[in-house]
């Protein structure tokens, strides 16, 4: 005889319930990634605006189009946007996972049986999108970005010394440099005089009967003609060069006093760590003069850029362990929410500390991989053991949020 196949009762049910769960996670996802991309837009903007009137000077007072002025203050948009992401895609997960629960969704989906820890796939979707973006802007796009500042602010200082500079003016054409000349005759500057004390181990005065700017592959020189350069070293000798002719690279004028020693110099241009690229600091000379000075400065530098993609993990877990589960109560929802802020929050500044650390210590490095993988491991423990581990962590978080449900308390009353 012949056996009759029967369809298993759950069969229908369960291929409905894939179907479901598919258009769940669209559902969650798209709340999450239009939530992300609003916040990200708006907190990047105001921070950009509040940098951008920073900048306000090089129409006002270096003679520069508006054109320039914005080519500037975006070249600075992907450390912004490298910075502000993981924040906004926390916010963002705090706001899809309260909005699910204010609508009484998070409680329809547990009474159906799914699993809290189900519905981290979205999240984990948008989440890993954010951390490939945040990696690639942190490891290629932020260092370009900042070399092409430093090339423009260049070409910006040549024409500031060619054509906006008055004649018998001392004027600061960066922090420790002080530039002047008596008049102009045609297109050449005449009685040329200009103070680098960028360094203050080694300063140097260039004087020079005068000179023109110019372009030479790509890079923009000041030709002296005439002159003498004198430097003082760190024996408090002084030596003094004299020269015919003398090709000064405007570009060298462009390195930050707080770079820290071996930074100044008026005749190379040395870049800073965050202007090198990722392979160049990976394979550093070691023998380099500048390298040698600020050695931390390389290490903090290459550290952050590698650690930069893990954050966006580990604030998403943050905010979904504590808001991932149904909560009932008001009360409880913004307890969640305080304890998720705290901890963001606390990770956000010990990675600061540890970066700032790492340019003295190499154990400070360590710590930006430390945070951001210790703290998606409780969350991840969390998730998964809430149960049991939730009133353990409830009873050593009170006293830490206690100040905060106070205050927040009064300013409702008020």
């Amino acid at each position: 005889m012949r056996q009759r196949k029967q369809a298993h009762p759950e069969g229908p049910a369960t291929e409905s319930r894939r179907v479901i769960l598919n258009r769940l996670d669209r559902y969650i996802l798209k709340i999450a990634t239009v939530a992300s991309i609003v916040l990200l837009i708006g907190l990047t903007s105001v921070i950009w605006v509040t940098q951008a009137l920073r900048e306000v000077d090089l129409i006002t007072g270096k003679g520069q189009t508006v054109v320039i002025f914005f080519t500037v203050t975006l070249l600075s948009l992907p450390a912004l946007i490298a910075g502000i992401a993981p924040v906004a895609l926390f916010m963002a997960t705090l706001y899809t996972l309260n909005r699910l629960n204010g609508d009484s969704e998070l409680i329809v989906m547990n009474a159906a049986g799914i699993a809290p820890y189900r519905l981290t796939r979205p999240f984990i979707v948008l989440t890993v999108a954010v951390s490939l973006a945040v990696g690639w802007i942190s490891l290629s796009v932020m260092p370009a970005g900042f070399r092409a500042l430093r090339d423009l602010i260049t070409t910006i200082r040549a024409d500031f010394v060619a054509n906006v500079v008055k004649e018998g003016q001392f004027v600061s054409l960066e922090s420790g440099v002080t530039f002047h000349y008596r008049e102009r005759s045609g297109d050449a500057l005449v009685g040329i005089f200009m103070q680098d004390r960028r360094d203050p181990a080694q300063p140097a005065i260039y004087v020079a009967e005068r000179g023109r700017t110019a372009d030479v592959d790509g890079q923009n020189f000041l030709m002296l003609e005439r002159g003498t350069i004198q430097r003082e070293n760190k024996q408090d000798t002084t030596s003094i060069i004299s020269f015919e002719r003398y090709a000064l690279n405007l570009s060298a004028l462009s390195g930050d006093p707080t770079g820290g020693a071996g930074e100044g110099s008026g005749d190379r241009v040395v870049y800073k760590p965050r202007e090198r690229t990722t392979w160049s600091l990976l394979n550093q000379d070691r023998n380099e003069h500048y390298y040698k000075t600020q050695e931390g400065r390389f290490r903090a530098e290459l550290h952050n850029r590698l650690s930069a993609p893990l954050y966006p993990i580990a604030f998403m877990l943050i905010a979904f362990a504590f808001l991932g589960e149904a909560r009932t109560t008001r009360q409880g929802r913004a307890s969640a929410i305080q304890a998720a802020i705290f901890i963001v929050g606390a990770t956000r500044i010990g990675a600061y500390a540890a970066w700032t650390a790492s340019v003295r210590s190499p154990f400070a490095a360590v710590l930006l991989y430390v945070l951001p993988v210790v703290a998606i491991i409780l969350s991840v423990a969390l998730i998964l053991y809430g149960e049991r581990l939730r009133p353990v962590l409830g009873r050593l978080a009170a006293p830490l949020l206690a100040p905060i449900t106070g205050l927040t308390a009064r300013l409702r009353r008020a």
